[in-house]
């Protein structure tokens, strides 16, 4: 079944509490970043690459701090916040190069909360980068076969969805997921160079409400 997919109302947004603006500058996301496995592993793998992982729980988020500091990666920035406010207000439009998304809670009891069944995907769209990725990882059949289904019917992108490898450690979950010999998959979703959305012209803003500048564009 299609998800129908309302307008995001960005505009309602406000900043996260103790929100810090950023440089626009290229930059990967990682939204749930968890204790911060995939994101250290990640930012030492590629110190040319700068890196910000978001979490929202307070105890992973320190756990990821904590080795952060550890390990010392100059590249890696931990941040404490809701993923949809920090994204509204701290990117820019097509900022990102590539946004980790892997092994999201599967919301059984509330699809509209799904990432790829949400308004918010639309603008976490326009802050990605012409050609640049999104790698959306699960444990769950079903979860993958619907965010296929919403990527050909309602965001239009192209995508290649690909079997993780048994002996992958890039989350605690993954690590927990293969062991068990479950089967685990992503799609590497790719944003093409002429694609619009209605937020491609909207500005960060700290401390308030976001605005649009356009309210005509549309989703090609």
């Amino acid at each position: 079944m299609i998800m129908p997919i309302r307008q995001f109302q960005a505009q309602r947004m406000h900043a996260p509490r103790d929100f810090q603006r950023i440089e626009n500058t290229p930059i990967c996301v990682e939204i749930g970043a968890g204790k911060g496995k995939h994101a250290l592993l990640f930012s030492e793998q590629h110190p040319d690459l700068s890196l910000i992982a978001i979490e929202r729980t307070r105890e992973k988020f320190l756990a990821m701090q904590k080795q952060h500091q550890s390990e010392g990666q100059t590249n890696l920035t931990p941040i404490h916040a809701d993923a949809l406010p920090w994204v509204v207000h701290a990117l820019y439009p097509a900022q990102v190069q590539q946004f980790f998304i892997l092994y999201p809670n599967p919301e059984p009891h509330n699809p509209a909360q799904r990432w790829l069944n949400m308004p918010f995907f639309e603008f976490l769209i326009s802050r990605l980068q012409p050609n640049g990725n999104i790698t959306l990882a699960s444990n769950i059949p079903e979860y993958i076969a619907e965010a296929e289904q919403q990527l050909q019917e309602v965001w239009k992108l192209p995508y290649e969805k690909q079997i993780i490898a048994s002996d992958s450690a890039r989350t605690h979950f993954e690590i927990k997921y293969l062991e068990r010999g479950e089967l685990c998959q992503q799609l590497i979703i790719r944003k093409p160079e002429h694609y619009s959305t209605r937020f491609d012209e909207m500005q960060p803003r700290q401390g308030q409400a976001v605005e649009t500048l356009s309210e005509q564009a549309h989703v090609d």
